[in-house]
């Protein structure tokens, strides 16, 4: 039988793929107004500031963080360094829904994460999901075209989530090894600071060679403002913390099914805002991620 949720996780793991979504969808929004790498660097700055009442305390000397530095470096290049830019590099030329139906692979990285690296054993029946799950991922980057999968042509930000989402199921495995001091640990701000104070590293550079290497420019005016309000409190601080907490409860595999939730968030709010009404192809693939998550977190009776 499927492994029960209390009502409480349930929500915790609801609320990231409602933000995410919005997110995919406010960067395509915005895409000819920010780069895309600076747009990930802005909101995790004014992450920073949000937080800095709550745990500014971490960047004393004498802060628990260093001595935990390594854990946080590895942290915050997959969640806060690389996970969004991808992202937002993958909606320079992607649709929001291509974007998050692909994501929709997460759960298979997470047994495959899970099998690999930290010696979680993979049933049968997680197998069969995880090949439902790679057939919708298939039919998002074939666009529903069958007769070109001998010959796909992969769009560049297909690729782009496709690495976004290693790193989100790497990153997520990675909560679940908690061996940070508890002062962090038990806090949730802090836990969250101790990320984005290396994070912001990271997009620094990653931000710099953006500059360097490509036509950056940035239109500053209430669109973009309002934007960077909504990215920064909401698919960042917000989602971050419930998913820490709904991973650290649930466990990797069981928290995967709900990032699946994603692509149904994003069809509605890309018809919505986008007017870019879901296709076929979407549904079909939508319909094979989904199942094979079912499938996939069926325990034997």
């Amino acid at each position: 039988m499927t492994q029960k949720l209390s009502p409480g996780t349930a929500l915790l793991l609801t609320v990231p793929p409602l933000l995410w979504a919005g997110n995919a969808v406010v960067g395509r929004l915005v895409s000819d107004l920010v780069p895309p790498i600076t747009l990930n660097f802005l909101r995790w700055l004014i992450a920073f500031f949000i937080l800095l009442p709550l745990a500014g305390k971490l960047l004393k000397a004498s802060s628990p963080l260093w001595a935990s530095w390594r854990r946080f470096a590895i942290l915050s290049l997959l969640g806060v360094g690389c996970y969004n830019a991808l992202q937002y590099l993958a909606l320079q030329t992607s649709t929001p829904l291509n974007v998050t139906l692909v994501a929709g692979s997460t759960p298979v990285f997470m047994l495959a994460m899970g099998a690999v690296f930290f010696k979680t054993p993979v049933r049968p029946a997680q197998w069969l999901g995880a090949a439902l799950s790679i057939a919708g991922v298939v039919v998002v980057l074939s666009r529903g075209d069958f007769q070109q999968l001998m010959q796909v042509s992969f769009v560049v930000g297909d690729i782009y989530i496709l690495l976004a989402t290693a790193c989100w199921a790497l990153y997520s495995w990675l909560l679940t090894q908690r061996n940070e001091p508890d002062e962090i640990r038990n806090n949730w701000a802090m836990f969250l600071m101790a990320q984005v104070i290396f994070g912001l590293g990271w997009a620094g550079m990653f931000t710099g060679a953006e500059w360097a290497l490509t036509d950056a420019h940035i239109v500053w005016g209430p669109p973009l403002f309002a934007a960077l309000a909504f990215v920064s409190v909401g698919p960042a601080v917000l989602a971050y913390r419930c998913w820490g907490l709904g991973v650290q409860t649930a466990g990797p595999a069981v928290a995967g099914f709900f990032s699946n939730l994603t692509p149904l968030f994003a069809a509605i709010m890309s018809s919505v805002f986008l007017g870019d009404l879901p296709k076929a192809y979407h549904a079909l693939a939508f319909a094979l991620i989904v199942s094979g998550i079912l499938v996939s977190s069926r325990r034997p009776t």
